[in-house]
């Protein structure tokens, strides 16, 4: 050998790993609230959780996640700074659906080879989003995989814990017949269904550089926007209604799999949520998505938000308190619909059977009925939620249920949806 061989002429450059560490931990110093305990840079993140001592049980909850093929977006544009709030709002809004608090964050980052400049931007993009909801990120790791990535490819994923005193733990078993469905509007795709969004780009031929009327900017920046965070507003929710018989009885998070399959995820057996399609305006993206990549309605459904990021459950008094709370935040909201008995229904006959997949709804019980002609809740829209000037499209009433593996209610879904 001509020389001796070391890290990194293997391919690792701790130096590098060093100076990107440099560059983030001024950013990651501000997510710092005074329940952090000790500077970055140690082997452990610790946070001071005297305050549980307060609480008469409490409860851990914990959520691990990353953001899917966006990345490879993020790559092909070479913008590196905004994925990370794609992360925090995948991982911290997965524990507030169930009332908890975030007490900590930590990343991890695997890559081909590290580029200091590179990591440190998604890493503040992740402080940065901490920040935003006040959640502090204690720790992380960036790994070197040279010979298994390549040089420019990377995927990161975060964990968050967070904590909820039991009696005000929210959830199905909170959930009652007549409660009043909201929906907190979302920024655009957020990060799931990109396979979806890749292939269509693939299929259409187009580049994310052109630029997009409906969008008025171009698609990659359309396509790149960053995941509305809803923790602080969902935290406020908790606050300000309670979660007794009026209150917030539970939330839900819409990601991957679409709003039914969701939502059926936090309403029990034997109930059943309504959704009226035509009660707000899909955003442009998503006929964008649909148009060019000649996907239908039913299988945008099973992928994307359609323009709904949150849905929150709530008692029918309090469901204007609601809105008014996420306008506050600068949230949109609006009433999706209400929450109904399912009378021995599909829903019930299909969470029997062991099946998970949606039904379209036939003639039968009051559930059925209620996809097939829409809810006779008001569909009032929140304070500027514009449903006028659309276009109606067109689509079949469904019945979700059981989906994801819980054992749980039903969703309907009726009515056209309104596209600009």
């Amino acid at each position: 050998m001509s020389e001796h061989l070391d890290y990194a002429t293997a391919g690792v450059d701790t130096a590098a790993g060093d100076r990107a560490v440099e560059l983030m931990k001024n950013a990651i110093s501000r997510t710092h609230n005074s329940t952090v305990v000790g500077a970055t840079g140690g082997f452990a993140g610790m946070v001071d959780a005297s305050a549980l001592l307060g609480m008469t049980r409490p409860l851990l909850a914990t959520s691990t996640d990353g953001v899917g093929t966006k990345i490879a977006l993020a790559q092909a544009l070479d913008i590196h700074d905004t994925i990370g709030q794609d992360l925090v709002g995948m991982v911290v809004d997965d524990i507030v659906v169930v009332g908890a608090r975030p007490l900590l964050m930590t990343d991890y980052i695997a890559c081909g080879k590290v580029v200091p400049e590179k990591i440190a931007a998604i890493v503040r993009g992740i402080a940065q989003a901490c920040e935003q909801v006040d959640c502090p990120l204690v720790g992380g790791e960036t790994a070197e995989h040279p010979g298994v990535m390549d040089p420019d490819d990377y995927d990161i994923a975060g964990a968050a814990t967070g904590v909820v005193d039991a009696d005000k733990m929210i959830g199905p078993d909170r959930v009652r017949e007549g409660d009043a469905v909201i929906a907190l509007a979302s920024s655009g795709l957020h990060s799931n269904g990109y396979s979806l969004v890749r292939r269509v780009l693939d299929i259409s031929g187009t580049s994310l550089e052109s630029q997009c009327a409906d969008f008025g900017r171009t698609v990659g920046e359309e396509l790149l926007e960053p995941t509305r965070l809803y923790t602080r507003v969902c935290l406020d929710m908790l606050d300000s209604l309670g979660v007794d018989e009026g209150g917030l009885h539970a939330l839900s998070h819409v990601t991957g799999g679409g709003l039914g399959a969701n939502l059926s995820r936090v309403i029990p057996s034997g109930l059943c949520a309504t959704v009226d399609r035509g009660s707000w305006t899909v955003p442009a993206v998503f006929e964008w998505m649909r148009r060019n990549g000649d996907v239908t309605w039913e299988a945008l459904e099973d992928s994307l938000n359609l323009g709904v990021g949150m849905v929150a459950v709530v008692g029918q008094s309090t469901a204007d308190q609601c809105m008014s709370l996420a306008a506050d935040a600068g949230i949109e909201a609006w009433v999706l619909g209400e929450v109904i008995a399912s009378e021995g229904s599909a829903a019930e006959r299909t969470a029997a059977e062991g099946s998970s997949v949606e039904r379209t709804a036939a003639e039968g019980s009051s559930v059925e009925r209620t996809a097939a002609e829409g809810s006779s809740v008001e569909h009032t829209a929140a304070a500027g939620h514009a449903t006028t000037g659309a276009a109606l499209s067109t689509s079949q009433p469904r019945l979700i249920c059981g989906a994801k593996g819980v054992d749980a209610g039903a969703v309907a879904l009726s009515g056209s949806y309104r596209v600009s």
